[in-house]
């Protein structure tokens, strides 16, 4: 008799001991009650009846979950495989738990959808170039749709596109065109602007007396600095009156 007594104390305390649950701050938990909805329970100890009484905890903090490549034909034909990352969290546990099965699952596979209709409805250089917009879009049509599961949609980020081996090659080289063509546009910028300074300088030295004497003086000594040069080259008539003139004076 001992034996059975003990033993149904025993069961009995292991009985209320597991209807003790502890609920994590960054949880809630759902409790059904023979199969129904009875209620939520907040974090901390909590209790439940035992075998009539079930807890489902639901994480509340903000989760990311990835969407695998998608391979997606852009509006101008270009195939590129696109991916992207979801951060959502739970703001109504019973809905996450009884609106659908698994509500990870779901918000995934439905980001999937959203990500294959979104970038196949653009242009490649609008995929390339719009990657905000696109995934404010793509934001938008998931969290409509994950209402319903008490799911917030906090941000969708566009990660990586993926463009076909020729489509990277032309791109590359559309750039180095784009680059030569920039490099010819600033040689040539250079070179007018030399030009310029070049004719506002030979416009004072004519409008100065003796000026352009002097310059063909100054070119003059700069050859005669090497001796092993022969140098033949005309006067002009105005440096010889400038330099009659000098020697007058």
């Amino acid at each position: 008799m001992d034996v059975v007594f003990w033993a149904i104390i025993i069961a009995a305390v292991l009985f209320v001991l597991s209807g003790i649950k502890v609920i994590n701050q960054y949880e809630r938990g759902v409790v059904l009650t023979l199969g129904k909805f009875s209620g939520i329970r907040e974090p901390g100890l909590r209790i439940v009846i035992p075998i009539f009484q079930r807890l489902i905890r639901v994480d509340v903090r903000s989760t990311p979950i990835d969407v695998p490549k998608q391979e997606v034909i852009t509006k101008d034909n270009v195939t590129v495989g696109v991916d992207a990352v979801v951060y959502f969290r739970v703001v109504d546990a019973p809905k996450a738990v009884l609106e659908t099965t698994n509500y990870i699952y779901a918000t995934s596979q439905f980001a999937q959808a959203a990500l294959r209709d979104v970038t196949g409805n653009v242009d490649m250089d609008d995929l390339l170039g719009k990657r905000e917009e696109i995934s404010q879009q793509i934001k938008e049509i998931v969290d409509r749709q994950t209402d319903q599961w008490g799911i917030d949609v906090e941000a969708v980020k566009v990660q990586n596109i993926e463009l076909p081996t020729d489509m990277k090659r032309a791109m590359a080289k559309q750039a180095e065109a784009e680059r030569e063509r920039r490099a010819v546009i600033i040689t040539a910028e250079g070179e007018k602007a030399s030009a310029q300074a070049v004719a506002e300088a030979a416009h004072m030295l004519a409008a100065t007396p003796g000026g352009l004497s002097i310059r063909t003086l100054q070119t003059l000594e700069k050859i005669s600095a090497e001796p092993s040069q022969k140098t033949l080259f005309v006067l002009p008539a105005d440096l010889t009156e400038t330099v009659a003139k000098i020697v007058q004076k």
